[in-house]
């Protein structure tokens, strides 16, 4: 078992499983009432896409990799130097992390390790309501601005807006296949991550933790 990352759910499922699409519209409508009782603008979910929305990146991992790109992001905002986490976070870690998030307003580290929303509405800091899957619901803009945010701390260079070139990209990609340490975790996250909000943001679609 492990992580799973989808962007543009509905519109798989309206094509693939009128079921799941019927169920899938019923949490969309949950997203949109805890939006609006929040004073956030509600969205609209796509139905249809021109193409099928596919990471260029890993769409799945072990759950215990989040929390390798959440000690980075913690150990950054914490002004902590970065060092290899190896195979195991430590209690220090968790305590970095737990730090990190006391302000509750970190997108990347409010969230559900399995399962919740990403929606592609930019509001300042997560929402927290029973009401929709994981009990916290992030929005993309926010959680990509952390990720750019946290990039050059792991050392992946962007360009002046934001963008991965080429060559970062296959860095990324090959540490994926390829597992080299040290924050091999770290990239296979950020990357997962970077592109879903890329995806949702420009597609209005949600990212899936499932």
């Amino acid at each position: 078992m492990g992580l799973s990352v989808t962007v543009g759910m509905l519109a798989d499922l309206e094509q693939n499983d009128a079921e799941s699409a019927a169920w899938f519209r019923g949490e969309l409508a949950k997203v949109n009432r805890v939006l609006e009782a929040n004073g956030t603008a509600a969205f609209a979910e796509p139905g249809t896409l021109a193409r099928e929305l596919r990471l260029n990146a890993a769409d799945s991992y072990p759950y215990s990799f989040l929390h390798y790109l959440r000690r980075a992001y913690a150990f950054q905002r914490e002004g902590l130097p970065l060092t290899p986490a190896g195979d195991r976070i430590s209690k220090a870690d968790d305590n970095a992390i737990e730090d990190a998030g006391s302000g509750f307003d970190s997108h990347l580290l409010m969230h559900s390790d399995a399962e919740g929303f990403y929606v592609p509405v930019d509001f300042d800091e997560p929402i927290f309501s029973d009401d929709v899957p994981g009990a916290m619901l992030g929005s993309s803009q926010g959680l990509l601005r952390e990720l750019v945010k946290v990039a050059p701390f792991l050392g992946i260079e962007l360009t002046a807006t934001g963008e991965l070139t080429d060559t970062v990209r296959q860095k990324l990609l090959d540490a994926d296949t390829n597992e080299t340490p040290p924050y091999y975790r770290e990239y296979v996250v950020w990357h997962s991550l970077y592109e879903a909000a890329r995806l949702s943001i420009a597609h209005q679609t949600m990212i899936v933790f499932h």
